[in-house]
């Protein structure tokens, strides 16, 4: 059974940084896509940041310049810095994983949360 792990939340002031881990297990193969999520009451889940088994990445418009996700593949762990952090980044985070190979699999995490405070 896949299993998503996310931790490195947390509380930070305006300004600061936070760098989140999505470590996994389970899986005996490389996910083609890992990616950050997040949610926040009342609003929709954000696609925040992806990354491909090649290392190619993309981000949300509203993060660029300022997180950076980056991953192990052979271990399918993703890590998501964040920096200069604002009261707008509030949120769960989540880790994602997904692809579509072996009929398509799209795996989720429990989410870390992250508050972004004075």
């Amino acid at each position: 059974q896949v299993q998503l792990a996310e931790s490195g939340g947390g509380l930070v002031h305006p300004g600061g940084s936070l760098k989140l881990s999505c470590v996994t297990s389970g899986s005996r193969f490389s996910f083609e896509t890992m990616a950050w999520y997040r949610h926040t009451p009342g609003k929709q889940r954000e696609l925040v940041a992806t990354i491909n088994s090649r290392g190619r990445s993309d981000y949300a418009d509203f993060v660029k310049g300022r997180f950076t996700i980056s991953r192990r593949s052979p271990m399918n762990t993703v890590y998501l810095q964040m920096n200069n952090l604002d009261s707008d980044d509030t949120a769960v985070y989540y880790c994602n994983a997904n692809g579509k190979l072996y009929n398509g699999y799209d795996f989720w995490g429990q989410g870390t949360q992250v508050t972004v405070s004075s």
